[in-house]
């Protein structure tokens, strides 16, 4: 797909008026670095301390909250708190509910018996992998791979065998078949006014040979 669209598609220099200004926002360099500190803080809390990774992000997080409440005391519509009452907490609560729907289910055995099901009805757990895959243009890939954890058991397939690298690969390209399979697939059909028409005429046909041609990369080479 990339090599197709990048021969295709005519790309038109981006005209922008961008205005020149001396203003330096207070404090963006050490802003930047604690965050940077922050990543950083993860591995090497775990390493030495033996702590969770998510201590070392809130406490990143943490230092940063103080420090741009400190050069920010003065400007209350740049505080954490005014932040905060931007956030987007219905986003938050819906990807919650689904995690919490998704381990009910893994809890009553029913996403088991549902992967023994598909392995009865394919006998191959590359064919149902792909399938996930094309499901993934219409259902979100969030509550799909939660599944796919519930539905193999982490004791038969440990960590970075084959099958979570190709579920890994199945359902984050396959958003890409539809417009609607992906967040920024959503975001850029308002931004650009993008037909869900236009996208499966133009774009699905060369999306789903590229997803195809992953998978026979990934199987075969």
């Amino acid at each position: 797909p990339l090599l197709y669209f990048s021969f295709k598609v005519k790309f038109e220099k981006y005209n922008d008026t961008v205005q020149n200004t001396d203003e330096k926002i207070i404090g963006a360099k050490k802003v930047f670095f604690i965050g940077v500190g922050a990543l950083f803080m993860v591995p090497i809390l775990k390493t030495v301390f033996d702590l969770p990774p998510y201590l070392g992000v809130l406490l990143g997080l943490g230092l940063l909250w103080v420090y741009t409440d400190a050069i920010h005391n003065k400007e209350e519509q740049l505080k954490v708190p005014r932040i905060l009452a931007k956030v987007d907490y219905s986003s938050l609560l819906f990807f919650l509910g689904i995690l919490l729907a998704v381990a009910a289910l893994d809890s009553a055995g029913v996403l088991s018996n549902l992967a023994n099901m598909l392995d009865s009805t394919f006998k191959n757990r590359n064919i149902i992998i792909s399938l996930l895959g094309i499901i993934s243009s219409i259902v979100d890939n969030v509550p799909l791979t939660a599944s796919t954890m519930g539905m193999y058991d982490i004791a038969l397939y440990p960590k970075d065998s084959f099958i979570w690298q190709l579920i890994a690969y199945c359902v984050g390209t396959g958003g890409s078949l539809l417009i609607i399979g992906s967040a920024a697939g959503v975001v850029v059909m308002g931004m650009e006014k993008i037909d869900f028409s236009w996208y499966i005429r133009k774009v699905s046909l060369i999306a789903f040979i590229g997803y195809l041609a992953g998978i026979a990369f990934l199987l075969y080479i």
